[in-house]
């Protein structure tokens, strides 16, 4: 098995070797970011200006020249390839597949530092990009199918401590730092870095857990309840920096019914979407359930999904807010009749192969935007060892919001740390967006916070089952 998927690996690079040409016209101009549809605007706006849209193929060689999707095929077959030979390096490494999928990235970006360019074009297909952001929303709809509301409400005033302490300290010290070791960028820069802090890795922490058969634990449902809570508060928080640079660049300021009024639409737009969306989800279901043909329970999931997503854009949230909401709204008991077996986590079964697809496509890019160049710079390095403190840190005081006597705190706080995705999706999202004409997170911020990502992601798995076994063999 590990000698067909180094094979494969081999092939694809040498079905790269034909297609420098590609690259040609990607070293014009900066990499669009992967998250500029994810905001709540000008997400077309970098694809229709890239200069990769344009259908002439000059630069593309031959095999682009008739057919402007042939850059795209080929990206797909090094990227696909790439992404599943790191998730499986990664896997064998008892790591997440996640880092393999954002360290092949890596290396892929940065291959212009041993003389070759001819995949520079990854980083600016147009194509490519609103793959990769497709892949993002589908994630975000899988963790919030993964996240159960009446598991939260079991573990409340525990998970809502938790999840605020979780919030408030690495915000804190993510400002501090930034503050500290960038103080000729603005407040608003500020504010966004030390957003990317505050979310907790739902999927890396459940994966552990589920890998540990520790599940059903107190602990596990503190930590998956107050991750949920995290990436709601983190969400908001990045609506209202959002809104923020958005009402800066115009030359106003956000006040605070302006800020008001961005919560809560974020909170209603929530809220609105459990209640009407559970009314609505089940007739929908009932009715798809009188059709005929394959496929219908996926077909219409993602439908909902990617209506909400839409919805979530329309009001000025970011999509991602409108695919976590499809996610917790829908339950098996709305697409029980599109199951005749009654089988259990059906969806999230049909969904795999299609996620299984995009989202390594997502995390790929956002590791072709990491710039290695910019870590031979002490600055860039200190920035990222000071984020990672703060976020280890930060997190770390979570321990102190667990209010039930007997538990493990000391496991609760390790499996709040890890950011994983959902800090590349903060960060990709900065990256999009431009106060007074600079980019809000520069290369060497992003790169930054690669660097934290990877250190917090890496770390969880081995700690949290030192801790969990130190918990077992405690006397209770």
């Amino acid at each position: 098995m590990k000698r067909s998927i180094l094979g494969l690996f081999l092939l694809a690079s040498l079905l790269v070797v034909p297609a420098t040409g590609l690259g040609g016209g990607a070293s014009g101009g900066d990499a669009p970011s992967t998250a500029s549809a994810l905001g709540a605007e000008g997400g077309g706006a970098a694809a229709a200006s890239d200069p990769h849209a344009s259908s002439d193929g000059g630069d593309h060689g031959g095999a682009s020249h008739a057919n402007p999707v042939s850059p795209v095929l080929l990206g797909l077959v090094i990227i696909l390839l790439g992404a599943r030979f790191g998730g499986w390096l990664a896997e064998y490494f008892r790591q997440p597949a996640v880092l393999g999928e954002l360290l092949f990235g890596v290396l892929l970006g940065n291959l212009t530092l041993f003389g070759y360019s001819g995949l520079e074009f990854l980083a600016g297909d147009p194509g490519i990009q609103v793959l990769a952001e497709i892949g993002v929303i589908l994630l975000l709809f899988e963790v919030g199918l993964e996240s159960n509301v009446h598991e939260m409400l079991s573990v409340g005033m525990s998970s809502l401590m938790v999840a605020l302490l979780g919030i408030v300290a690495p915000f804190a010290l993510g400002w501090g730092v930034s503050a500290w070791m960038l103080p000729a960028e603005e407040t608003l820069v500020h504010v966004f870095i030390a957003a990317t802090l505050c979310a907790t890795s739902v999927g890396i922490t459940a994966r552990v857990l589920a890998d540990l058969g520790k599940l059903q634990t107190r602990e596990s449902k503190i930590v998956l309840g107050a991750a949920v809570i995290d990436d709601i508060l983190g969400l908001v928080i990045l609506a209202v920096v959002t809104g923020s640079i958005q009402a800066a660049n115009q030359g106003t300021e956000l006040d605070t019914m302006s800020v008001a009024l961005i919560i809560g639409k974020a909170a209603l737009f929530l809220v609105g979407a459990l209640a009407i969306g559970g009314w609505v989800a089940p007739r929908m279901f009932r009715i798809a359930s009188k059709l005929r043909g394959e496929g219908l329970l996926v077909t219409i999931s993602l439908v909902f999904c990617f209506l909400l997503s839409y919805l979530a854009n329309a009001i000025e949230l970011a999509t991602i807010v409108g695919a976590f909401a499809a996610g917790l709204i829908l339950d098996e008991v709305h697409y029980r009749d599109l199951v005749p077996d009654g089988r259990a986590h059906a969806l999230e079964e049909l969904l795999q192969p299609i996620a299984a697809i995009l989202v390594p496509i997502f995390f790929v890019r956002m590791g072709l935007e990491v710039d290695l160049s910019t870590f031979g710079r002490v600055e860039v390095l200190g920035l990222a060892a000071l984020l990672t403190l703060a976020a280890i840190v930060g997190k770390g005081l979570c321990a102190f919001g667990v209010l039930e006597k007997g538990l493990d705190r000391i496991s609760v706080a390790v499996g709040m740390i890890p950011r994983g995705e959902v800090g590349l999706i903060f960060a990709a999202i900065g990256a999009s967006l431009t106060l007074h004409g600079h980019s809000v997170v520069s290369a060497e911020i992003f790169s930054a916070v690669v660097i934290m990502v990877i250190v917090t992601t890496l770390i969880t798995p081995p700690t949290l089952k030192i801790t969990l076994a130190r918990g077992d063999a405690r006397p209770r």
